[in-house]
């Protein structure tokens, strides 16, 4: 875009519902893999008071143990005391787990993609991590209330774990250059609130904005910058108790922030034969090494898949007007030195390691630690563009 604009992104912290859900279905995931690394897994789970549900279909050697899995995750999010409205210790768990279809797996042992769809990878030169801005700050601005909660510090001591976030950046053309608006809207106990007991008190909001957000965001606030802090007034009921969380709903979240489109499927708790997970790391590999590489500022892919079919049916690449080699030239590029073949992508990216649990939070792509973040690629698509 040309001119100045605003663009707006947003996170969720890991006690979310629906970031609950995608942890369980994750910590399934890697319990399978753990032992049995062939495993097949597509497990969802919902959650709402006091009561957790895990469904989906397994195929496995192994064995998980369900409820004691499900307990510990949400302990470790924090869930661990009534007063925040969910509590790990007495909630109720339902186990509705079935085998995956024998009409699937017979195209899958062979080779096959697990399901037809779209998927999209993206890189782009904003941040250090080549990831969009706002969305990176959106991450790390519940990451640091986690941060501050689980170190009982400051106005950490009274945070819940239920947060959510959003950013607002003003462009100049394709340069970020300032922060027009900071969201934060923080679960927290009763010993924030005022006498009249339906809002924070002045002087923990303004903790929030100083403890949270300006050690995050400080370097590109200035005097016009907004902030609004638990609008509502308060936010003492939250997590499960305030809103039902499900699966795979924070999709936006769990990619680029909305900077570009999103496939049809959703990642948690799929094992790598799906190609809505798989597909999609994938895609985030090719294009990151591509913008490494110097061969575009920003890069997206899109991926196209059939069930049963060892090759995606469609690959396309948007530089938006930065690239310094065509599109179809870094095409070509991609199809020579990137296996885009459902098993091609589980070798590359090692994906049958037990490592999905860390993707549920704090979105999937733009931290290090994970295969599909590698720029290793970078130097050879350099010297062949």
């Amino acid at each position: 875009m040309q001119g100045r604009y605003l663009f707006t992104s947003e996170s969720v912290g890991n006690g979310h519902p629906d970031k609950v859900c995608d942890q369980i279905s994750d910590a399934v995931l890697d319990a399978v893999l753990r032992e049995d690394p062939k495993g097949r897994v597509a497990c969802e789970t919902f959650c709402s008071m006091g009561l957790v549900i895990v469904g989906g279909e397994i195929t496995t050697t192994t064995y998980v143990d369900v409820h004691q899995l499900v307990r510990k995750v949400l302990l470790d999010i924090g869930y661990n005391h009534p007063k925040y409205g969910f509590d790990a210790n007495t909630c109720s768990i339902l186990n509705a787990i079935n085998k995956q279809s024998p009409d699937i797996s017979q195209g899958v042992d062979t080779g096959g993609a697990g399901d037809q769809g779209i998927m999209f990878g993206y890189a782009c030169d904003e941040t250090p991590e080549l990831m969009p801005l706002a969305i990176t700050l959106s991450h790390r601005l519940v990451q640091r209330v986690e941060e501050l909660r689980k170190k009982a510090v400051g106005i950490g001591k009274y945070l819940g774990p239920d947060c959510k976030s959003q950013v607002t950046i003003e462009y100049d053309g394709d340069k970020p250059v300032r922060i027009d608006a900071v969201v934060l809207a923080c679960q927290h106990t009763e010993d924030i609130l005022d006498k009249t007991g339906k809002k924070i008190t002045e002087k923990s909001k303004k903790q929030i904005i100083d403890e949270i957000a300006k050690p995050i965001v400080g370097k590109m606030i200035d005097s016009k910058t907004k902030f609004y802090v638990n609008e509502t007034g308060k936010f003492v009921v939250g997590g499960p108790q305030s809103d039902t969380g499900v699966t795979g709903r924070k999709i936006i979240v769990d990619t680029y922030g909305g900077v570009v489109p999103h496939g049809g499927g959703a990642f948690s708790g799929k094992d790598p034969t799906k190609v809505d997970r798989s597909a999609a790391y994938m895609g985030r590999y090719v294009t990151k090494n591509i913008v490494a590489a110097g061969l575009a500022k920003k890069c997206l892919l899109q991926l196209g898949y059939a069930i049963g079919f060892p090759q995606p049916v469609s690959v396309m690449i948007d530089t938006f007007g930065t690239g310094k080699v065509s599109e179809q030239r870094l095409v070509e590029l991609v199809r020579k030195h990137f296996d885009l073949s459902p098993q091609g992508i589980i070798k590359t990216l090692d994906l049958r390691k037990p490592v999905y649990l860390k993707t549920a939070s704090y979105g999937h792509f733009g931290r290090p630690g994970f295969a599909w973040e590698k720029t290793d690629k970078a130097q050879i698509l350099k010297k062949e563009a």
